[in-house]
């Protein structure tokens, strides 16, 4: 087994592990809460709104849409680190496969793991701030692991051909 497999089923593990330890300890310490916010402040948007107080059902519908899109993150960080993760493991099962060199293996399973890795984490950095950084972080990643897939099918394809 080579270095750059061995790397893609490990960190592919890993990041399973992560991912799915992330969602339990979301589960279990802040949904309900989330929940509970989101449901609050539909209640007092739709009471604002009977009583015909526009600017408190408008501020009530701004706090639920903020709490929605933090609750849609998180729950977006722990599916990604578990998708990206299967998607690691998948292609690290046939990387031996690809008619690449070594070094060039091992830089597109650095790039995937890498990518796999951040791009979740970037999306996480952004329930805490909305800013420009993070989504950049998130493009980058998920670039990353765009141009390392690419990569691993133009070495395989490379390897079909040869065959």
């Amino acid at each position: 087994m080579s270095a750059a497999r061995r790397l893609l089923i490990l960190g592919g593990l890993a990041l399973a592990l992560w991912g799915m330890s992330y969602g339990l300890c979301y589960a279990l310490f802040a949904e309900h809460q989330a929940l509970d916010s989101i449901g609050a402040s539909l209640a007092r948007a739709f009471a604002s709104a009977a009583n015909r107080d526009v600017a408190a059902s408008q501020a009530a519908t701004e706090g639920y849409r903020q709490a929605k899109h933090v609750y849609d993150r998180q729950v977006d960080i722990h599916s990604h680190w578990i998708g990206l993760a299967m998607v690691v493991l998948l292609v690290g099962l046939a990387f031996d496969r690809l008619a690449l060199g070594p070094r060039a293996r091992l830089l597109l399973a650095l790039g995937l793991l890498v990518g796999s890795a951040l791009f979740p984490f970037a999306v996480y950095l952004q329930t805490l701030n909305q800013g420009a950084i993070p989504r950049a972080i998130a493009a980058g990643a998920s670039v990353l692991v765009i141009a390392s897939l690419a990569g691993i099918s133009l070495g395989l394809w490379k390897n079909r051909s040869a065959s």
